[in-house]
């Protein structure tokens, strides 16, 4: 048995495992899918501290080397169940179960992705679901923005002090975001729209991207958009919903807590973008990690 079980080792999990380990407790990290989470995607990061510029996997590999530094045990499986059995916790994985006294929900959220040809060849050349993140990469250069809702608004706005042009192609026949935010979207000199679009695959040398081809849902219409990068922004997807016995879960399935991490279950915990907050990037993810093993750290002495 170890003392704390970790699902998900994304910058939050792997966080986590460095503060418990060094608060002399054991833990095993359990991960279904690669070490590093959504961060391994993005080609180049500049707004971590200590790091001037690094890959998304030149980081991932930090976090990764700092757990293992400090003994952390890992499982390549998935974790489809958490059981409550008091002053123990079992995790049900597909491979068999692991007994802790305490577990960190830590298993992220994906961006929504379009499914549509081309997309999963550019994601990371070309194709980018931050502009906090990657949009100083297209100063003075055409993006587009798929999306209508406040996050898709959100990222337009910030790409229109950038980029030389912003082309926001949207689904629906207007924007479905805020007012305020769609008010200021408009007074931009730089930004141009597209109603009732859907993108039907990108297209590219195989190495960068070049366009997109779009089909007009109402005209039945298909165009080819040319441009430098691509912002896809219709939302998050949470993977939580296993847990749902343990860790109670908002409208959109992300795990209810506040800034201490807790959920609704002693002895579990939450940590990164799978719990409610307003800001996900990874300071934040990681600023989690320690507050969830430094909380999970406190309840186990009390047993």
């Amino acid at each position: 048995m170890h003392d704390i079980i970790i699902i998900g080792a994304g910058p939050a999990g792997l966080t986590a495992a460095v503060y418990a380990l060094r608060a002399n407790k054991s833990v095993l990290l359990i991960e279904k899918a690669s070490f590093g989470g959504q961060v391994t995607f993005s080609p180049k990061i500049e707004n971590y501290p200590g790091f001037t510029e690094a890959s998304g996997n030149e980081l991932a590999d930090h976090f990764f080397e700092h757990a293992v530094s400090q003994g952390a045990e890992f499982e390549l499986e998935e974790a489809v169940k958490i059981v409550d059995n008091g002053s123990t916790k079992t995790v049900v994985t597909d491979s068999g179960e692991h007994t802790a006294k305490a577990v960190i929900i830590a298993t992220g959220a994906k961006h929504r992705m379009l499914g549509v040809p081309g997309e999963e060849d550019y994601v990371g050349n070309g194709i980018s679901f931050c502009a906090v993140c990657d949009g100083a990469f297209y100063q003075d250069k055409e993006v587009i923005v798929v999306g209508g809702g406040n996050s898709a608004l959100q990222e337009a706005i910030l790409l229109c002090d950038n980029c030389k042009k912003v082309t926001v192609v949207q689904n629906l026949s207007d924007f479905t975001g805020e007012k305020k935010l769609v008010d200021i979207l408009l007074s931009k000199p730089n930004v141009s729209y597209i109603f009732d679009t859907v993108v039907k695959s990108f297209t590219g040398n195989g190495e960068d991207i070049s366009g997109a081809v779009v089909l007009n849902q109402k005209t039945g219409e298909e165009t080819e958009l040319s441009f430098d990068g691509a912002f896809i922004a219709i939302g998050l997807a949470p993977d939580n919903e296993a847990f749902a016995e343990v860790a109670q879960l908002d409208s959109y399935g992300y795990v209810a807590s506040d800034e201490q991490c807790l959920t609704n279950t002693e002895g579990v915990f939450t940590a990164g973008d799978c719990r409610t907050k307003k800001i996900r990037q990874i300071t934040t993810a990681v600023a989690d990690g320690a507050v969830a093993a430094l909380a999970a750290c406190n309840y186990i002495d009390t047993l």
